[in-house]
């Protein structure tokens, strides 16, 4: 739908109005037209390493993957504690499925829910967990649906409500 789409661009006009973004972005990776696998990407540093894979030879399985704890920690879980200490603002892009496996990177995102950064997220639509429903329960969180008609333009109003924010934070 777009989600992570919107999430880039976002982190794209917040830097260049001067601000720090980190944390980490899951993204596909295809080779051929096919989809292999899906990448962990630190948004502070570049680093990457791999959420899952088809060859992932251990790990718990969603679909035809097997995730990467291991990355999903040091990468993952890393990359938003990193955020928490060194940036603005922290963004997750997912709380999914995939990356729900790791106890890790669940702490990671109650340490950022507890931090006094804004925290921009995607969760994914079907996932299911305890942490999701804390998220979603949250007096100071507002969950924006991505559809077809908002897609283009949520960017602009995520970036209003974090640049209010920070703005309230530096009084």
């Amino acid at each position: 739908m777009g989600k992570t789409t919107i999430l880039l661009n976002t982190i794209e006009t917040l830097r260049k109005k001067g601000f720090t973004v980190g944390g980490m972005i899951s993204r596909e990776v295809r080779e051929r037209g096919v989809r292999i696998g899906f990448e962990i990407i630190d948004i502070y540093t570049g680093k990457r390493g791999w959420l899952a894979h088809v060859n992932q030879p251990k790990g718990p399985q969603v679909s035809k993957y097997r995730v990467n704890l291991e990355d999903l920690k040091t990468m993952g879980a890393n990359s938003i504690l990193n955020a928490i200490e060194k940036t603005d603002v922290v963004a997750i892009d997912e709380i999914g499925p995939m990356e729900l496996f790791s106890p890790e990177f669940k702490r990671a995102v109650v340490q950022a829910l507890k931090s006094n950064k804004p925290l921009l997220g995607t969760i994914h639509q079907r996932a299911k967990d305890a942490l999701i429903y804390t998220i979603k329960a949250r007096k100071n969180t507002e969950i924006l649906e991505v559809t077809h008609e908002n897609r283009g333009t949520l960017h602009n109003l995520i970036i209003d409500k974090i640049l209010q924010s920070l703005s309230e934070k530096s009084l």
